[in-house]
């Protein structure tokens, strides 16, 4: 091979190398370039938990201005809202199945249709929590679904309370009660247990709500109607819109982790 034609055929392999390099390189930011944006296309959730019965009301409502709130960011933030009074199901039955040793479970493992939701807030980005306040407490549904929730997170060991994952926290309190006088001791030690969790909760207040549509039709007389009419008028869609901003700040924030 004479001189000419060995230079000829180096200069080819460094071209070839060179290509493969560029190759290479390009390839691995391709891959690169890929994995982040799998990354952030990756879908949160936010779940609402409407603990009230009736469907059109002050807690319903609430809760629908939350869940328009958390739409409102865009993105990709899937909002699941879940009717605790639609669900049949029971509070802790004490079965102890979380604990057993080799196979402890922070997600309750009795079998129900609150099963599939409470497997869902434990991978969830995002929790609000929504009642009425009767007696002064959350309605038995919820106080039976944060039973079901929280018992799995109490460790008897060293009595730690871990949730499969911490996340943003909403509780929403609706009451008959004004901001001065009422009973309220709303999600009471269950909260203890949610701020442990899952962090600090935002809680929002809606006083002095209409408890029926027209009080002409019920024994009802102890309240002022006219009094509660002119409440309603003043604050209900400021709390309307505390509840719509709450959605976008939990949308904006699981979108953020």
């Amino acid at each position: 091979m004479d001189r000419r034609e060995f230079l000829k055929k180096a200069a080819l392999g460094a071209a070839a190398l060179a290509a493969t390099g560029l190759l290479g390189h390009t390839a691995v930011a391709a891959a690169k370039e890929k994995s982040n944006t799998k990354k952030e296309n990756v879908m949160k959730k936010i779940m609402i938990i409407d603990g009230g019965p009736r469907r059109n009301m002050n807690t319903a409502s609430m809760l629908q201005k939350f869940a328009e709130g958390a739409q409102s960011a865009g993105g990709d933030v899937e909002v699941k809202t879940v009717r605790l009074y639609d669900l049949d199901y029971k509070g802790c039955i004490s079965c102890l199945a979380c604990k057993l040793k080799g196979k402890a479970s922070n997600v309750c493992k009795f079998k129900d249709a609150l099963t599939p939701v409470l497997e869902d807030i434990a991978g969830a980005d995002g929790l609000a929590l929504g009642s009425p306040n009767y007696f002064g407490e959350v309605t038995g549904q919820m106080r039976a679904f944060l039973e079901r929730l929280a018992f799995p997170w109490l460790s008897y060991n060293d009595y730690s309370i871990t949730a499969p994952k911490r996340m943003p926290v909403v509780l929403v309190e609706t009451q008959n009660g004004t901001k001065e006088r009422n009973n309220c001791n709303g999600y009471g030690t269950m909260e203890h247990c949610i701020r442990q969790a899952l962090g600090e909760p935002e809680k929002l207040f809606a006083y002095n709500t209409y408890q029926v549509k027209n009080y002409d039709r019920y024994e009802l007389a102890g309240f002022d109607e006219e009094a509660k009419r002119k409440y309603r008028e003043e604050h209900w869609e400021e709390d309307l819109q505390a509840a719509f901003d709450a959605g976008r700040r939990m949308a904006e924030m699981a979108k953020g982790r």
